[in-house]
Parts: C-alpha cells; structure tokens; sequence
C-alpha cells in the first residue's frame, strides 16, 4: 500500500490532506523520515505520524439482502429501523454502507469500514452495475418499454438502461432493469416519465454479487476472494 494511502486509511488524516502532511516531512518510516508518498509501506514498517504509531483498522466486508423498511444509516433521528439493527449481534463494529437503498427498496447493499473502498466505489466515474426487479401499479405499455430501452431524457440528462426484459407471467406489470448509473432514485423516475407507479423495488444484482442463498434480512461475510474482485472494479 502506498504511503498516502496507508495514512489515510489509518484513520490519521483525510486522504486529500496526506500528501502535503508526507513531503512536509511529518511522517516516519522505521525511525526516520520518508517524504515519497508512494513509498510502498511493508508489513515490517513501523509508520509514525505525530509521535503515535499508525495501525491499520481490520477491514470488514458484508452483503446484505435489506429488507423493506429499513434505513440506509447508521443512526436515524426518527428512531426508524437501519440496517445496523440487522447485525447488531455479528460483532463486525461500525461499517458504512456502499450503494444505499432507500428506505421502500429492499435487496442487496455492501456494508464495510473500508473507506477508501467505499469513496471510489460510490463515485459515479465507476458506474456499478446494478440489476433491479419493479413491480408496477399498471402494465407498462410496449412502445413505453421501447422507449426506455432505447433511452429517454429526463430533467437531469438521457438514461438508456444495460438492459431491459418483461417477467414472464407477469403481464407486464413487471421487468427486470439492469442499469450502470447511480443517479438518485433512477429507476422509479425512469418508471414516473411514462405514469407508472412503482410498488415494489429490489435491487436483485449488485457489483457482481446476487442474493442466491441470501434470504431477506440476512447478511454474510465476504470471502477474500471476492472481496479482490470487488476491489478489481477499482481499476
């Protein structure tokens, strides 16, 4: 890990302030100095920065198939249900959710304290790819699901999804959207330009992982392996 990253991951300094605090000479490698903030710090180093020694926390890393209801937060001023209330007993500590869902949308969210994976994976320049089944007040016409498909322009710009199916049985009155964009409360705006009401929303594909095996309400662990491919999704 490069040294910039290493202090900010430690919790001694935002990211955005750790390489003027690195070439002002105010951080030490094993005893003395070191000014370049791409040195890569090793497992031996000992890193300090204001007479302390800098440790890296434990990254936690979980999936969780939220359910209705629940706030995407860790404390609510309402007293609402969050999803801290869902893993209250796994002793993972304090992590923060990637990729929130609002409170009506249930499905998968990735909960971590991992900050600097968090940060890169809500900026919109990486585009996560989500997978979305809505269930509509009404069905939704053929020449509305051309349209969306082929892309429309809403107040903030042209949306066009990855993709776009009826459910089978359904009678239209539900599909299966995969889209790239972040955009907030894209999927019932897109479903609102052509009068439709969404009733229910859940987010069934997120960032390569699905809910198989994960009922509603339950989270697990994230093994290494997959925890490298999510971090893959930086590059």
């Amino acid at each position: 890990m490069h040294l910039f990253k290493y202090l900010s991951s430690s919790g001694a300094c935002p990211r955005r302030k750790a390489a003027d605090l690195i070439k002002s000479g105010k951080v030490k490698i094993n005893g003395k100095i070191e000014s370049d903030i791409f040195y890569s710090v090793k497992k031996k180093d000992v890193v300090e920065f204001g007479g302390k020694v800098l440790i890296l926390p434990k990254f936690v890393y979980i999936i969780l198939n939220k359910p209705k209801d629940y706030i995407c937060t860790l404390l609510d001023p309402k007293n609402r249900k969050t999803i801290m209330d869902l893993i209250v007993d796994s002793g993972v500590g304090r992590v923060y959710p990637i990729g929130r869902l609002d409170r009506a949308t249930t499905g998968l969210i990735i909960l971590t304290n991992d900050g600097d994976l968090t940060q890169k994976l809500s900026h919109p320049k990486y585009e996560i790819l989500k997978g979305y089944k809505v269930t509509l007040d009404r069905p939704l016409r053929k020449a509305d699901f051309v349209a969306i498909k082929n892309g429309i322009k809403l107040e903030d710009g042209f949306i066009a999804p990855d993709s776009l199916a009826f459910v089978a049985g359904s009678k239209g009155k539900e599909v299966d959207i995969a889209i790239h964009s972040g955009r907030n409360r894209i999927i019932r705006r897109i479903f609102e330009h052509f009068n439709c009401k969404v009733k229910k929303l859940d987010r069934f594909y997120y960032a390569g992982f699905t809910k198989t095996g994960l009922p509603l309400g339950k989270w697990r662990r994230l093994t290494k392996r997959e925890v490298d491919a999510l971090k893959n999704l930086e590059e």
